[in-house]
């Protein structure tokens, strides 16, 4: 069953692609070089653009991000593992002068979440 589960090319993260292309953004995709291999990279703004599924990185506070009732102890390692993964690489990006924006799979059918995104890349940069 795992194994029909993609780490690239996600619904909600071709939702945030096609957004941000239409928007006027390029951008790039998994850049290896990066920690974390980013789902889409902004250099022009020093900014990457994690689209997170609220399962597998355990959105906090989100009826999505439930714990399986079986297998409970594999469950529980992989998915902490997964959300200690993610903190790990965002420190690491920071520390390399990236800015990430964490975008949850819960937030693409709400209004207005694709639409702040732009000002929210742009305004990083003019907040240095």
């Amino acid at each position: 069953m795992m194994a029909a589960i993609r780490g690239k090319d996600t619904k909600p993260e071709v939702i945030v692609r096609r957004f941000l292309h239409r928007s006027g953004f390029r951008f790039r995709l998994h850049r290896r070089d990066l920690p974390g291999r980013p789902d889409i990279v902004l250099p022009k703004y020093r900014t990457v653009v994690e689209v997170r599924g609220c399962f597998w990185h355990r959105h906090e506070g989100c009826p999505f991000a439930y714990m399986p009732k079986s297998n409970r102890k594999f469950w529980e390692s992989k998915l902490n593992g997964n959300r200690e993964r993610d903190q790990r690489n965002l420190r690491e990006l920071a520390k390399l002068g990236w800015r990430a924006i964490e975008v949850w799979e819960c937030e693409l059918g709400d209004d207005g979440v694709l639409e702040r995104l732009p000002g929210m890349i742009r305004d990083r940069v003019s907040g240095d």
